[in-house]
C-alpha cells in the first residue's frame, strides 16, 4: 500500500477506489456511449477538494476518451467533429476569461432540459444540426464543462440527433470529449492549478480507464442497435433527472 500513499494527497484506499472506479466508468461510457464521466465526477466530488475536482476529472476523462478515440477512430464522423471543434475553442477561451463559478443550480437545470428535449421532444431542426448549430453546441458545452465538470450528457444528446450507427456515435462522442477535456488543461493551467500534485493519480486512473474502454468496446460490438439506443436513452434520462434534482436542491438551498 506504500505506493498508493504517494499517488495523491488523498488516503491510500480512496486513491485505490478511484482507480478502480475509473476502469468501471470507462467501460460504461464505451459500451453505452455516455454516463461514465458523470458517475465518476459525482463520486469524486465526495472525496476530493473542490478546487481539484474539475481539473483532475478533466484530465482523467481526457485519457479515457482519448483511449476510446484511438480504439474506434475508423468510425469517426469527420464532418460533425470538424464542425464541433471551432466552437469548442471559443468556449474554452470564454471560460479562461471568466474564471468564475457560475450558478450551478441554473446550469444543471439548463443541461438537463436540453438533454431531455433532445431525447423525448421533437427532433432538432436541420439548421441546428448543421455546421453553425454544431459549432454553437461545441462552444456552449465546452464553456459549461469548465464550470460543472461533466457536460457529456449534453454533447451525447446532441450527437445522437444525427442518427448515426452506434459505433459512429461512440467514436465521434469520444473525439469531441477528448478535445473538450484537453482545453481544461489550458484553462486551469492558466488559472494556476498545480497538476503535478495529482499527476500520479491521474496517470493510474487513465491506465485503468484504458482497460475499461477496451472491455467496453467489445461489449458494444455485441449490442444490437435497438439495445444500444434503448440503453443510451435510459442512461441519459437518468443522468438528466439527477441533474434536475441537484439543480433544484441548490437553487432552493
Amino acid at each position: 500500500m506504500d505506493w498508493l500513499a504517494v499517488l495523491s494527497p488523498l488516503p491510500p484506499l480512496v486513491s485505490l477506489g478511484l482507480i478502480l472506479l475509473s476502469g468501471f466508468t470507462s467501460l460504461i461510457s464505451a459500451s453505452l456511449g455516455v454516463g461514465g464521466g458523470t458517475l465518476l465526477i459525482v463520486t469524486m466530488a465526495q472525496v476530493m477538494p473542490a478546487d481539484a475536482l474539475i481539473p483532475v476529472h478533466g484530465m482523467v476523462q481526457l485519457g479515457s476518451n482519448g483511449g476510446r478515440l484511438v480504439m474506434s477512430w475508423r468510425h469517426l464522423h469527420w464532418p460533425l467533429l470538424l464542425a464541433f471543434l471551432p466552437g469548442a475553442v471559443v468556449g474554452a477561451l470564454v471560460a479562461s476569461w471568466l474564471l468564475i463559478r457560475l450558478p450551478t443550480g441554473l446550469l444543471e437545470l439548463t443541461i438537463a432540459a436540453f438533454v431531455l428535449y433532445t431525447l423525448w421532444g421533437p427532433g432538432l431542426p436541420k439548421r441546428a444540426l448543421g455546421r453553425w448549430g454544431t459549432g454553437i453546441a461545441g462552444a456552449v458545452t465546452t464553456l459549461l464543462s469548465s464550470f460543472v465538470g461533466a457536460s457529456g450528457p449534453m454533447v451525447a444528446a446532441f450527437i445522437k440527433q444525427h442518427g448515426n450507427p452506434r459505433q459512429t456515435t461512440v467514436a465521434t462522442f469520444a473525439a469531441c470529449m477528448t478535445f473538450q477535456h484537453l482545453t481544461k488543461a489550458f484553462v486551469f493551467g492558466a488559472a494556476g492549478f498545480l497538476f503535478a500534485d495529482w499527476l500520479a493519480l491521474i496517470v493510474a486512473m487513465v491506465a485503468m480507464g484504458v482497460v475499461g474502454t477496451w472491455l467496453g468496446l467489445r461489449l458494444l460490438n455485441r449490442l444490437s442497435e435497438h439495445r444500444f439506443d434503448h440503453g443510451f436513452r435510459l442512461v441519459l434520462t437518468a443522468l438528466s433527472l439527477r441533474l434536475v434534482w441537484l439543480g433544484l436542491s441548490r437553487l432552493l438551498a
